[in-house]
């Protein structure tokens, strides 16, 4: 296993993902993914894959909605931690986003890559965990990908976020923004070893082409958290329902705005595979 990728396979091995979308900025995420993905999706009942899945968080979610749900992880305990954490049915299974030689071909109305495409640090390889989701999709079906901004480590460091330490006067934080800024790549310091694994940093229109040269057709792009996350009474707002809606709507208003689309941590691109005898390239 290649250094990165064995880095990635620790970093969710050892738990990252337990827990993280029910705290903090996390929340903020969780709820705009869902609302997203209830909008985005298909009406009626799916065969959707979750590649990538992670813990679980929403593969469980939509299997409780009544779709049919399988999920795909890379670390074998965040798959035991879905197993029995299952609050609605639904497959979970070790394996690669690379290689989905484990489903059928065309049988999905659905995939999810929520994690895999900003894992994958070299492109032929996010492009080839593209081409896989594609051959399980049946013609006309949706692709939900997630990216992360290439600019969420510098807006996170001069945010409120950051005030609790001077990220930007750090040699070490300011070199790894310059990866991530002018190379896309983050690359983790030894210093942070909480930090997110080795990843690759799209921006919107970015991952935007990488869905096109993998044969689907593009349907838009949708900010998660938005222009909200930063705001410096986040957590306090967030409790109260009346507030935590305001905020939602702001991040409605502008979720499609291209101008503001790089300011969010995570972002959704949406593809579609043709339908029979539209196929692409």
């Amino acid at each position: 296993m290649e250094k990165s990728n064995r880095e990635t396979y620790e970093f969710y091995e050892n738990g990252a993902e337990v827990g993280r979308l029910e705290r903090g900025l996390g929340k903020v995420e969780a709820q705009r993914t869902k609302e997203l993905l209830s909008r985005l999706l298909p009406k009626g009942k799916l065969r959707l894959c979750d590649v990538g899945g992670g813990a679980g968080y929403y593969s469980d979610w939509l299997a409780g909605l009544g779709h049919t749900v399988t999920m795909i992880e890379l670390a074998p305990s965040a798959v035991e931690y879905a197993r029995a954490h299952q609050t609605a049915a639904y497959r979970a299974e070790v394996g690669d986003a690379r290689d989905l030689s484990g489903i059928e071909g065309e049988s999905m109305d659905a995939v999810l890559l929520m994690g895999p495409l900003y894992h994958l640090l070299e492109r032929e390889e996010r492009l080839l965990a593209l081409k896989e989701a594609r051959r399980i999709l049946k013609p006309g079906g949706l692709l939900i990908s997630a990216g992360i901004s290439k600019f969420s480590s510098a807006t996170w460091a001069v945010s409120v976020y950051g005030t609790a330490n001077d990220f930007l006067d750090d040699a070490v934080y300011f070199g790894m923004l310059e990866g991530e800024i002018l190379k896309n790549k983050h690359i983790r310091p030894k210093e942070y070893p909480n930090f997110l694994s080795q990843a690759y940093f799209h921006t919107p229109e970015g991952l935007k082409a990488e869905l096109a040269e993998s044969g689907f057709s593009p349907e838009g792009l949708y900010a998660v958290e938005g222009c909200i996350w930063f705001c410096p009474t986040l957590q306090e707002k967030w409790e109260n329902p009346e507030s935590r809606e305001r905020l939602l709507k702001l991040v409605r208003m502008t979720e499609q705005e291209p101008s503001l689309l790089g300011i969010s941590p995570h972002f959704l691109a949406v593809g579609r595979k043709p339908e029979e005898g539209g196929e692409k390239g």
